[in-house]
């Protein structure tokens, strides 16, 4: 794939979609930080079902802490790996209330230093809830996950053997555009989630099919 053709590819993703939005449900970045974590081998849908019965009883550090590992499991007990989630969601609350006076950090090593959250959620924070693009020194904060490495190198948009190599592929091939920068993460997981999916790609009705390098191609 080419330069031309990645153009292309964000500009077709943009049209259909001019403003995508995470499907987790928040109201904070606390929130926010809380359901990332908890979706780790999740589907979004299983995580709403479980914070939008857990949020309104607590959506602070501190209403969650105060649940302990048993209450916080009892509204969780419905996701993958929740026995573990939930200590760490505790651990990291308890971080937040001694470090940070409760409120979440606008500092991907800050972040990535709490329990349960690597730089895939660090980056989903400050992106999505906090609107940040790049840092201070020009980092960016674009979010990868096993979607995102699917769609990137198998349309060729990008090539990685790591999450982190992807992630870097990806920042390096796109077009310094706002729009670009800032919402291929929504774009490309929408896309690998309902089109170009793991095991048999819906090719024909996929809107950059002929941009693609994939080789076997679905009608």
């Amino acid at each position: 794939m080419n330069k031309q053709k990645r153009y292309e590819m964000l500009t077709r993703l943009r049209d259909n979609n001019p403003k995508p939005e995470t499907e987790l449900n928040f109201s904070s970045p606390f929130e926010l930080l809380v359901a990332v974590t908890l979706s780790a081998q999740a589907t979004d849908v299983s995580v709403n079902k479980a914070t939008d019965k857990l949020f309104p009883v607590a959506n602070t550090a501190q209403g969650i802490y105060d649940l302990g590992v048993d209450g916080l499991k009892t509204y969780i007990k419905t996701i993958g790996l929740y026995n573990n989630k939930a200590i760490n969601v505790i651990k990291a609350c308890k971080m937040l209330i001694d470090q940070h006076g409760g409120e979440v950090p606008e500092n991907r090593e800050a972040l990535e230093a709490l329990p349960g959250v690597g730089r895939k959620t660090a980056n989903v924070v400050l992106n999505t809830a906090f609107g940040w693009l790049k840092d201070n020194e020009g980092r960016y904060f674009l979010a990868v996950d096993t979607h995102i490495q699917r769609l990137a190198n198998r349309t060729g948009y990008a090539k990685g053997k790591t999450v982190e190599q992807t992630e870097q592929a990806i920042i390096k091939n796109t077009p310094r555009k706002t729009e670009f920068m800032f919402d291929l993460h929504h774009w490309f997981i929408l896309h690998g989630r309902y089109t170009c999916i793991a095991r048999k790609p819906r090719c024909g009705s996929c809107i950059i099919k002929d941009l693609c390098d994939f080789k076997d191609k679905t009608e």
